[in-house]
């Protein structure tokens, strides 16, 4: 990935990203989180890992992340905005499609910035 590439991924992730590194962790600790989303074997669920690789990322500065971190913030773009596509009519507040956007740092009931 070159240099243009990496700021367009970087710029994609911190737009729909909409959750602090802080919030994202609270919200990680909740059950709503842990219960959210494809889980394998019963352990935890692809998008709760992603999740707490997400709050990793936000913690870094630019220099210091790794064409990983790049990939992950390019798979954390693609779903959110696959996911933000299927969005269920009415109250979508306490929904599993909310929760397992919210484990990709995306909380659509919330305002960026």
């Amino acid at each position: 990935m070159d240099g243009d590439e990496q700021d367009e991924t970087r710029d994609a992730f911190h737009e729909l990203v909409n959750m602090t590194p802080a919030a994202l962790d609270r919200w990680l600790d909740s059950d709503e989180s842990r219960d959210a989303g494809h889980h394998q074997d019963g352990g935890e669920s692809v998008g709760h890992a992603s999740g707490r690789r997400i709050v990793e990322i936000l913690r870094k500065k630019k220099g210091d992340l790794s064409d990983e971190d790049y990939e992950h913030m390019r798979k954390v773009v693609g779903y959110v905005r696959r996911h933000l596509a299927q969005r269920p009519s009415g109250d979508v507040e306490d929904t599993r499609w909310r929760y397992s956007l919210m484990n990709w740092g995306h909380d659509p009931l919330e305002r960026h910035g």
